[in-house]
């Protein structure tokens, strides 16, 4: 998958209009998996609200290993919706290490 794509692909999650924000979103779902390094750079970029939500959503969707230490980082944060998609992250990728970020954050995933 090309830099080019998904840049194009953020801009529009970026935008205004709430259907172009929602195209970008269902294409880089689609191709999160190739996307990973690129969806956590801009995760570690973005400040706060619904797109970082997204991205960390996207992030839980590419089930990539590398995207464990973001993950652990925000199990220690106070953004309950963060927290949510960290857990669904670690969840889906069901390692050893996960598993121990799991426990660390306090038992069951779902009784965050």
């Amino acid at each position: 998958m090309s830099r080019q794509r998904f840049d194009r692909a953020m801009e529009r999650m970026r935008s205004q209009d709430v259907r172009l924000r929602q195209d970008g979103f269902d294409f880089v779902r689609e191709h999160a998996d190739s996307y990973v390094t690129e969806l956590i750079e801009e995760f570690g970029r973005e400040p706060a609200g619904e797109l970082r939500r997204w991205l960390l959503e996207l992030i839980a969707e590419a089930r990539s290993e590398e995207a464990l230490p973001v993950f652990a980082a925000v199990l220690d944060g106070h953004d309950e919706d963060l927290r949510f998609w960290a857990i669904r992250g670690l969840e889906e990728l069901d390692t050893p290490l996960a598993r121990r970020e799991l426990e660390r954050a306090g038992g069951e995933p779902w009784s965050y």
